[in-house]
């Protein structure tokens, strides 16, 4: 996970993410409708997040064992701070707010992943989303955004999921109606 700061080193386990059912063998892969249930779940153990150690210099956070084998994390996003404009690297995925608030800008439009550097987006291509403590949404393969906690004094906490687990991460630079491809991360390089 980028740009964050590791404070466990390992998975933590939630309470409530089983899926499988031993009598018919192997689940399917987790849906984004499950892994928004999985973050809802997990986002109400009050125990968990309250274990998520704060840094009022940048965000923290706890690896979860997923769904299904899904890549699962709880994220302190101290106030003000942001993750930039990216994408999941055709990972589908959801994520909830667990306190404070968050906001989501998205587009609407789906972005060819490969063969370009510079897009100009059409006038009708943003939404945002404001996400209060207890709220949150799936996305599906495609979606590019950048999540920011609004606060000027609080921190905001979240948990996130994905599967497939993130093959990689695109970064993102927008001026206007100008996105940009900038950088193009892969799990080994988030150490």
């Amino acid at each position: 996970m980028p740009d964050v700061r590791t404070s466990t080193p390992g998975p933590v386990r939630p309470s409530t993410d089983v899926i499988t059912d031993p009598a018919s063998g192997p689940a399917a892969p987790p849906s984004a409708t499950e892994l928004l249930d999985f973050a809802r779940r997990t986002a109400a153990d009050a125990e968990l997040v309250a274990s998520l150690p704060l840094d009022p210099e940048g965000r923290t956070w706890l690896r979860l064992d997923g769904p299904g084998g899904s890549e699962a994390w709880l994220i302190g996003w101290p106030p003000g701070t942001g993750t930039g404009w990216h994408d999941h690297g055709g990972s589908h995925g959801a994520f909830v707010a667990a306190a404070g608030e968050l906001n989501e800008q998205s587009l609407t439009a789906r972005l060819p992943t490969e063969g370009w550097k510079t897009l100009e987006l059409a006038d009708d291509v943003d939404r945002e989303r404001r996400l209060p403590a207890g709220q949150g949404r799936a996305f599906g393969p495609h979606h590019v955004h950048e999540v920011i906690n609004p606060s000027d004094t609080e921190h905001a906490v979240s948990v996130h999921a994905y599967y497939p687990p993130l093959p990689l991460m695109r970064r993102y630079s927008r001026t206007g109606h100008t996105l940009r491809l900038e950088q193009v991360e892969r799990p080994e390089e988030w150490g």
